[in-house]
């Protein structure tokens, strides 16, 4: 599932392609992905049409575009689930296979499709916080600031992570806690510095906890330079690139592979239906693990 790098980068594609543009027609091809909508989706269509759309924004791995004009005060919110794509395309360009939702607009420029094989991910129209100038919708104002976001509270998240009860991975991908992380910059930054996934928190040191913002930052950044992470043509930009950060990972996916540290091989665990990747000896099982 796309993490905070690559929700990132389609929210750049898109702030550099629809912003100020006005929708004149909506298409939606496949019922799901609108099921958010709770009147459907005609009522999807309607509310989009006419509107003109706002600057792209992101908390954690959610996107939204507030509206303007006829839809002040409403926002159009995306997940992009596992296989989601939002495309930048031409008219002219072929329908998509897995094409689900075709946004037309009234310059007759490049128009914005979403594409989503398996379907878990949508779109929708919501009300957006009353007197908020970024249009958060309303469903998601509860989840924490990631990281990379100017206003993330360093003090207040070490403070919240050490007084969890409950183990550091966990902690990391708790959305109420911090957002934008998941299993892979989990494990990346778990690795950087040198924590094991089942970690309890409550044993984390305030330089510890601190060292391990600054890694999950250090290693989002950096894969947000190069497009995220990409390990099928599931993950694309808003142009249909891939990311190249796979081939900079130093935990994740790397099983019996050596540690870039200390070349011992890569372990990988079951972890809450998922894997945990690490290094047995950079990374050593805690003495006492939290039941989290």
């Amino acid at each position: 599932m796309p993490e905070l790098p690559e929700v990132e980068v389609v929210r750049r594609g898109l702030a550099g392609w629809v912003a100020g543009r006005t929708v004149a027609d909506v298409q939606v091809l496949h019922p799901r992905a609108v099921r958010r909508q709770p009147a459907g989706a005609a009522d999807f269509s309607a509310r989009l049409t006419g509107t003109t759309l706002g600057s792209a924004q992101r908390r954690g791995k959610y996107l939204w575009v507030p509206l303007t004009g006829t839809g002040a005060g409403f926002s159009l919110i995306g997940h992009l689930g596992m296989s989601g794509q939002l495309l930048v395309q031409d008219p002219s360009v072929p329908d998509e296979t897995h094409l689900r939702v075709r946004l037309r607009f009234a310059d007759g420029g490049r128009e914005l499709r979403f594409v989503d094989q398996r379907t878990f991910g949508g779109l929708a129209v919501e009300e957006a916080e009353d007197g908020d100038p970024e249009g958060t919708p309303v469903s998601i104002a509860h989840i924490a600031r990631d990281p990379l976001d100017p206003r993330f509270d360093d003090t207040a998240f070490v403070a919240a992570l050490r007084a969890k009860r409950t183990t550091v991975k966990r902690a990391l991908l708790d959305q109420s806690l911090i957002s934008g992380v998941g299993n892979i910059y989990a494990d990346e930054a778990l690795w950087r510095s040198k924590l094991h996934y089942d970690r309890p928190t409550a044993t984390l040191t305030r330089p510890q906890a601190l060292l391990l913002l600054a890694n999950a930052r250090d290693v989002m950044t950096a894969a947000l330079a190069v497009g995220g992470t990409s390990f099928d043509s599931l993950y694309v930009n808003v142009n249909g690139e891939s990311g190249y950060f796979s081939r900079d990972l130093d935990a994740y996916g790397r099983e019996q592979e050596p540690c870039r540290r200390c070349g011992t091989p890569i372990r990988r665990a079951a972890w809450m239906n998922r894997s945990s990747y690490f290094c047995p000896r950079c990374q050593r099982v805690p003495r006492t693990r939290s039941e989290g």
